[in-house]
């Protein structure tokens, strides 16, 4: 990813650039290491850059937390800063490309989006960790009035769907890059036709990393429409018995159970599964009843939360585990003009929000955007706003 090696300099050269920058709006220091951060607005975008010096190099990066999709985007505001600052570069990762960046196709949507979206067909399913993709691309060729989104947690795998996507000219497939658990909760009541869940991984060890639960069950029912069902299918014996008793807890339902059931299109794995006479187990559950429109306001803003003087002698560094989420701030930066910036990580166990705070006297704010809005992140929010409060 984009950076600069330079010779080390005196960063308060950055802070005499301040007023005068075209990209550059604060710089703060850490309060436990001598790296700084440089908080950047550039092409319609907010950022950070990360200086990282050493005795004979000071590294000028990207921030992971807050990078923009376009890489460019970056890259152009690196050779800016180190225009302005007049650093000598003794080596460099900026030469501007002309390739796609990844997940840049319309057909990636971010969790973000779906705060507020039109769906592009009346009918929509989901497919829960679809992997190669094989089972996605079928059903979206097979049913081109039905809008199929695909969830993904591995980067590589929703790349190569999104290649396929374009290769195959479909146009009814969004690909999410995120936790099919949280992501259930963004959206409307009775949307869906179909579920999929097909070989999660079985996590015997941990089953609270499972996908199915109840609370993924109840979302999912929520989100089916009448007659519109979840569909689990596995290799494993346990993930079935524990899927079949989380599926009776449902008061009113309707559960249809097959083994060995062929599909018309099947993974690679499948079909190794079945050449070793491996049992294949399906699970249908049917939504039997409307569900209540969801509404989902959650204020994820601080109201009387801001700076005061020595607040960060009482921030605790250690992570602090409550009932159902954590809150961790890993980090506390400063500015020259009593500005605080915190990196902080918060919400679900399994796919914690990563997030900047930057609070001055006046004001509070998530940097550069608010956390997805689900209801774990809204519980760790006001846990954070409360340990700030102080």
């Amino acid at each position: 990813m984009p950076h600069l090696k330079v010779t080390p300099f005196d960063s308060k050269i950055v802070l005499h650039s301040l007023e005068q920058s075209s990209v550059m709006k604060f710089k703060a220091k850490s309060l436990t290491s001598d790296d700084e951060i440089i908080g950047i607005e550039h092409a319609g975008e907010e950022f950070l850059l990360q200086l990282k010096p050493d005795s004979k190099a000071t590294l000028l990066k990207y921030d992971k937390v807050t990078r923009p999709l376009k890489v460019n985007i970056l890259k152009e505001a690196i050779g800016i800063v180190a225009d302005e600052v007049k650093l000598d570069i003794l080596s460099s990762n900026i030469a501007m490309s002309n390739t796609k960046p990844a997940l840049s196709s319309q057909y990636f949507k971010k969790i973000e989006d779906f705060e507020n979206i039109t769906f592009s067909k009346e009918k929509v399913s989901i497919e829960v960790g679809f992997g190669s993709g094989r089972h996605l691309l079928y059903q979206a060729q097979k049913n081109p009035d039905t809008l199929f989104i695909g969830l993904e947690i591995h980067t590589p795998s929703a790349q190569q769907v999104l290649k396929q996507i374009e290769l195959q000219k479909l146009d009814n497939i969004w690909v999410v890059n995120y936790d099919a658990r949280l992501f259930l909760e963004m959206l409307p009541s009775n949307l869906c036709t179909q579920v999929f869940v097909h070989f999660p991984v079985p996590w015997d060890k941990k089953p609270h990393r499972r996908v199915i639960s109840k609370s993924f069950l109840d979302e999912s029912m929520r989100v089916l429409d009448i007659d519109g069902r979840l569909e689990l299918r596995t290799d494993s014996d346990k993930y079935f018995w524990y899927a079949l008793e989380t599926f009776f807890s449902v008061p009113k339902t309707e559960i249809e159970v097959r083994k060995n059931e062929s599909l018309e299109i099947t993974s690679k794995y499948e079909a190794r599964w079945q050449r070793q006479e491996k049992d294949i187990y399906d699970v249908y559950v049917k939504s039997k009843e409307k569900s209540e429109d969801k509404e989902l306001v959650l204020d994820f803003n601080f109201n009387i939360v801001k700076y005061r003087n020595g607040l960060e002698e009482y921030i605790s560094k250690e992570a602090m585990v409550f009932d159902g989420y954590f809150v961790h701030f890993e980090r506390l930066y400063k500015t020259e003009d009593e500005k605080l910036l915190i990196k902080c990580a918060f919400g679900s166990f399994d796919r914690p929000e990563h997030k900047y705070i930057i609070l001055d006297k006046m004001s509070c704010r998530y940097f550069v955007s608010p956390p997805v809005k689900t209801k774990v992140n809204y519980e760790a929010h006001k846990k954070i706003m409360e340990l700030l409060n102080v």
